[in-house]
């Protein structure tokens, strides 16, 4: 019931919070001279990340009153705080001055260092070294693979919210309601239902880099903690499980993003450089509209929460039919967006 009335508390203010933004600050994410390459044609406000920003303050806030607890104590929290904050002043540079492609990176590696000193980092191989080194990959691939998904109305808040679902499915089933990230999923996941009112088609605000590279670490910090680390019911962790949990929650964004660059590097050019030639873009191309493929990625998302939900809630052990059943199902959809850009490859042409 608590977490109830905080999601229904958090949706109302962000509705009203966006509103007030969107009325007084009209200019931030609007920049002359831009190297952004926007799908739609129209210049909007990034309001987005503000909003999210401030809910994850308020979270870390009313978990301290509710439950008592002192989050100065635990270095996970601290990191977590720290990295997050970090990478929202980045954004929101980013945003306002349109920063060096460099200094982005840089303070993705830092977010990631936080994360490894505070000892949230991905527990895969033998050696620490080979984990530190993996799970810097992984933070900073996931911040910028949701700033790229970023790129058509309502489609990386949709993906966003369905990951962090996933984690908080985890969380229940195994009793963690009193745990700070609890709080603070709930939270965000109310302030991105409320940021969908505005963000879809036709949208009247982005979220921005000040919203996709916030919301970028704190999906980075999920996929370690709730998948990549993430255990079975009996305490035991499989490597195998670990593995594919998180092609489950993340397949959308490894997908796009994987697309994407293979689709760049064989036209001879840079995968850095924004450009329309998404999955999502592909879909537009093919005959949908913003709106539709919108659902098309809020249907898939419906799919890939339920396939992860199965296997948290009845798996005990991993099994090869398993692993085969989501090797299917990633590989499925990999093909059908695929083959769908591959039609569509040379029709988006930088200028």
């Amino acid at each position: 019931m608590i977490y109830a009335i905080f999601f229904v508390c958090i949706y109302a203010f962000s509705l009203l919070l966006y509103s007030i933004l969107l009325r007084f600050a009209r200019t931030l994410g609007i920049r002359e001279n831009s190297d952004v390459v926007r799908w739609a044609s129209t210049a909007k406000p990034a309001l987005g990340g503000v909003t999210f920003y401030i809910v994850f303050l308020i979270s870390f806030t009313a978990h301290s009153l509710v439950f008592d607890s002192d989050i100065l104590s635990r270095y996970d929290s601290l990191a977590l705080l720290a990295a997050g904050t970090a990478a929202f002043l980045m954004g929101l540079a980013d945003d306002a001055y349109n920063t060096r492609p460099l200094l982005k990176f840089l303070v993705q590696v830092a977010c990631a260092a936080m994360f490894i000193y505070s000892g949230t980092y991905i527990s895969l191989f033998d050696s620490d070294w080979a984990n530190y080194i993996f799970t810097v990959i992984w933070v900073v691939g996931i911040m910028n693979s949701i700033n790229m998904l970023d790129n058509m109305d309502a489609i990386s808040t949709i993906t966003s919210m369905f990951i962090l679902l996933g984690a908080l499915t985890f969380m229940a089933l195994n009793g963690m309601y009193d745990r700070i990230e609890f709080m603070l999923l709930v939270g965000i996941c109310g302030t991105l239902f409320g940021f969908l009112f505005f963000n879809w088609n036709p949208s009247r605000m982005y979220m921005g880099d000040t919203g996709s590279q916030f919301i970028g670490i704190i999906l980075a910090y999920v996929g370690i903690k709730f998948f990549w680390n993430s255990h079975f019911q009996n305490g035991e962790i499989s490597q195998w499980q670990q593995f594919f949990s998180v092609l489950i929650a993340f397949m959308l964004p490894i997908i796009d993003t994987t697309i994407v660059v293979i689709n760049r590097i064989s036209r001879g050019q840079s995968p850095f450089v924004g450009g329309k030639d998404h999955t999502t873009h592909n879909l537009s191309y093919l005959g949908l509209s913003d709106s539709q493929v919108a659902l098309v990625f809020a249907g898939v998302s419906v799919v890939l929460l339920m396939s992860n939900y199965f296997i948290f809630r009845f798996t005990t052990e991993w099994t090869t039919s398993l692993g085969l059943g989501v090797s299917g199902l990633f590989l499925s959809i990999f093909a059908i967006l695929f083959y769908i850009c591959h039609i569509y490859k040379y029709r988006y042409v930088d200028k």
